[in-house]
């Protein structure tokens, strides 16, 4: 009967609709979650029966049903915050992310550290990035993203600079004759002996800092004036002081400019208790002897000791870079994103996840700003792309909507209550 026909009509009208509102109140609720995508629902309406008649057929319809709900992937908006391991996408691409040995794949980029020192969502999923090796040069192995025990390395010291100005000779001043007969005692080079004197740092394999001691020896004669001699003594592993090499000969032009400087043929420098043999080139370039007293212009080596992780930063090309407490940089892996040829296809599982499905297909894997990837933000977040004056909207016509499915099931009620009576 055509009647009861519209009481079905109705209450699928009721559904559908009951159905869009818990979409739409699904979006409100999520307006404030961090990479939250909102949902879109669409209907299609279901063919109960072709009636033939004189006119041709006629096609009477059994009311409406849901085609689909679908996730609407468009970028939310950017927010800035103070923890450097936020980071938000800028583009295409999810972030991958381990949860028991399952990747799962999602947008928000509200990420800290567990006790493990691994980089983890707020429900503990392991942040998946590209490894890096001891160098800190990425490789294509894709593995978790962990900061605990990640250390810079000790450097031995190679090479060395040096700049000093040597005041002259006053006239009629003692030239001081160099001793060596402080080699293998823990007695240093005596007064007297030099006439100035620095210092600079070196490191060894394992990076113990030494100090290397450069004794300056004014050599000037009246018949060879402004000329030096410099010697380089350290002390060894037992604490006795040692020569790094034979003495090195400076000189200076009448204006104070050096014209001959030593060759930079590395120093042997034996530190022993288990470390290799230092060999450190020093060069004196920009040394001068012009009047004024003794100065260190400059001083710099290329070692440096181990270090700890001090802090964390991760660039707009998803590489994580650390600082450590003996200055240097270092990568500790690049986060690797993912894209899939049909990404409203995948399957939310909860905690603002995706998993792959059938219908999405496979996951593209690269890093941010490559092959149509997105930008990555540190100090951000994607907020959810939900338009709350669009929800309150939608939710004003899906009430409208419901109330006239309900008018079309209490008139069709009085319908049958008249035919009924008619019976009686």
């Amino acid at each position: 009967m055509s009647l009861l026909s519209s009481l079905n009509t109705g209450v699928s009208g009721l559904n559908a609709t009951g159905q869009e509102l818990s979409v739409i109140g699904n979006n409100i609720s999520n307006v404030n979650t961090i990479g939250y995508k909102g949902s879109s629902i669409s209907f299609g309406d279901v063919l109960d029966q072709t009636i033939s008649g004189l006119s041709g057929s006629s096609q009477l319809g059994l009311g409406v049903a849901i085609n689909s709900v679908t996730p609407q992937l468009t970028q939310g908006s950017l927010e800035t915050t103070s923890n450097p391991l936020d980071v938000a996408i800028n583009g295409q691409g999810f972030f991958m992310v381990k949860n028991n040995n399952v990747t799962n794949y999602t947008r928000d980029g509200e990420f800290q550290t567990n006790q493990s020192g691994d980089i983890v969502t707020s429900s503990g999923a392991i942040l998946q990035g590209y490894l890096t090796d001891a160098t800190g040069a990425i490789s294509g192995q894709i593995g978790n993203i962990q900061l605990q025990g990640s250390t810079s390395l000790p450097q031995v010291s190679s090479t060395a600079a040096l700049s000093v100005n040597l005041p002259p000779l006053a006239t009629g001043a003692a030239v001081p004759t160099w001793s060596a007969t402080w080699v293998g005692t823990t007695t240093p080079p005596v007064s007297g002996t030099y006439n100035n004197m620095t210092s600079i740092t070196a490191y060894d394999s394992q990076g113990n800092a030494h100090q290397v001691d450069a004794y300056f020896v004014n050599t000037s004669t009246p018949a060879v004036p402004n000329t030096w001699q410099v010697n380089y003594v350290y002390q060894d592993a037992n604490g006795d002081y040692q020569s790094a090499g034979a003495a090195q000969n400076l000189a200076f032009d009448p204006s104070g400019n050096l014209t001959t400087s030593p060759a930079t043929a590395p120093l042997t420098l034996n530190w022993a208790n288990g470390t290799a043999a230092g060999a450190v080139s020093i060069d004196l370039a920009g040394t001068t002897q012009v009047a004024g007293s003794f100065a260190v212009n400059s001083v710099s080596q290329n070692g440096y000791a181990p270090g700890s992780l001090q802090s964390v930063q991760i660039g707009t090309n998803g590489l994580v870079t650390g600082t450590y407490s003996n200055g240097q940089t270092k990568n500790i892996a690049q986060l690797c994103l993912a894209q899939f040829s049909a990404p409203t296809q995948l399957t939310s599982i909860g905690n603002n996840m995706f998993a792959q499905s059938g219908s999405s297909g496979q996951p593209i894997v690269g890093a941010p700003q490559t092959s149509g990837f997105g930008s990555t933000l540190s100090n951000s977040l994607e907020q959810s792309n939900v338009d709350i004056s669009q929800e309150f909207t939608n939710m004003i016509a899906a009430q409208s909507a419901f109330e006239a499915n309900s008018k079309v099931i209490t008139t069709t009620d009085t319908l049958l209550n008249n035919l009924m009576q008619m019976s009686t």
